[in-house]
């Protein structure tokens, strides 16, 4: 299982990402360490190289245990590679608008949605969660692997919208990023708030004091299909709340292992695995991304391709799937009932929650209905698969009702 969550853990860059650049303190091997990586050391986790940084894979307890624990009680994530961008200025919807599918503008103070910055050829270049903050700016979460590309992107967007007379300008965060995830994040968490959590749903952000440390911004939100927030914290105090919260015995800590599958069985995308620039939006299954009023103004990169890709219907599609005997890996062939290839897992690994293999990947449109039987192909021998709805494990995330 460790091996498992291991491998499932560390993507390929994907195409474009440079090699991140960003401002945490460099480690062995040239390596980027988080505000909490003398935490992690010493509480025992394996510390492993992603996206150019060390991060902890697991800790003592390991992957298995760590999952289920997530999935029973609570676990505490550090997320501080993530890339954290401000956006200043009155045209600062506009600037997030040209680059994303998402409708920016329609986000209430305090507001935030998952979208997806795609190029001229409706490819995904990343997805990354913006929030519409109650400060007079946007708050962006990017994905670590490109934050160099991201950024630049970002900048020259920037700079090309201030010579045109725009008002819009970046700021990089070097706050540190924590995931507190599981059933009882709620309960751990309000112990150490004066806000009233009952009132903070899914996707939505306030800036708080966190168990005594001011300027936290909360966002309800998480990548383990559990209720759970990401806390923004400056960096200088991001181990004394780290500590506070792992003082509570149910709270434990938890690395890439435990995300990755936990992340898999809520059938969440990992950028560079699942989707990349190579794949669009409606390939995805993430049309829900694309916001009414920019389908029909289609002012987003690649809108003429994604969107007549809706129309004709997409020649291939992201599937969940399920199988027994040997688990299924990234570019395992899956085959037709003829036996010729039909599609590829882009992730895979054993449900800790399930006792079963799960997968996804692109399949045929043809073959991508739930409940057809396709074959994965592992170590040359042929295992029958069945195309299966995702999320594998019901999500719970906290919804206004």
């Amino acid at each position: 299982m460790l091996r498992a969550g291991y491998r499932a853990a560390l993507p390929r860059r994907p195409p474009g990402c440079a090699p991140l650049s960003g401002s945490g303190a460099s480690g062995e091997g040239g390596l980027k360490r988080t505000p909490l990586d003398a935490l992690h050391r010493s509480r025992g986790g394996r510390m492993v190289p992603f996206a150019g940084w060390s991060l902890p894979l697991h800790y003592g307890q390991g992957h298995l245990q760590s999952h289920l624990h997530t999935r029973r009680r609570c676990s505490l994530f550090d997320v501080s590679h993530m890339l954290q961008t401000r956006v200043y200025g009155r045209d600062r919807v506009k600037f997030m608008e040209s680059l994303v599918v998402g409708d920016i503008g329609e986000l209430k103070p305090g507001q935030g949605t998952l979208t997806l910055v795609t190029n001229e050829r409706g490819g995904i270049v990343d997805d990354l969660i913006v929030t519409n903050t109650s400060e007079d700016h946007l708050y962006v979460v990017s994905n670590a692997s490109c934050a160099d590309k991201d950024l630049a992107i970002m900048r020259d967007r920037a700079a090309e919208l201030q010579a045109a007379g725009s008002d819009v300008h970046l700021e990089v965060w070097d706050n540190a990023l924590l995931a507190l995830q599981g059933p009882s994040m709620a309960r751990v968490l309000q112990a150490g708030l004066s806000d009233d959590l009952a009132k903070l749903f899914f996707m939505n952000s306030i800036t708080t004091t966190v168990f005594g440390v001011p300027g936290c911004r909360i966002t309800r939100c998480g990548y383990t299909g559990e209720d759970g927030v990401e806390i923004s914290v400056p960096a200088g105090r991001a181990v004394e709340l780290a500590e506070r919260l792992l003082g509570v015995p149910e709270v434990w800590p938890a690395g890439l292992a435990a995300r990755d599958s936990l992340r898999l069985e809520a059938g969440l995308c990992l950028y560079g695995n699942d989707i990349d620039e190579t794949t669009t939006p409606a390939e995805a299954g993430l049309m829900w991304t694309l916001g009414k009023r920019r389908r029909v103004a289609m002012d987003f990169p690649g809108a003429a391709i994604i969107m007549a890709q809706v129309k004709e219907k997409p020649k291939r599609k992201r599937v969940g799937l399920t199988s027994v005997g040997p688990p299924i890996r990234p570019h395992t062939p899956i085959l037709g009932p003829e036996g010729t290839s039909v599609g590829t897992v882009t992730s895979g690994c054993p449900s800790p929650s399930l006792g079963k293999n799960i997968a996804m990947g692109y399949v045929e449109a043809a073959h991508s209905r739930a409940g057809t039987t396709l074959t994965v192909e592992v170590r040359k021998k042929q295992h029958p698969a069945l195309v299966t709805k995702m999320p594998f494990v019901p999500t719970q995330y906290y919804m206004a009702k």
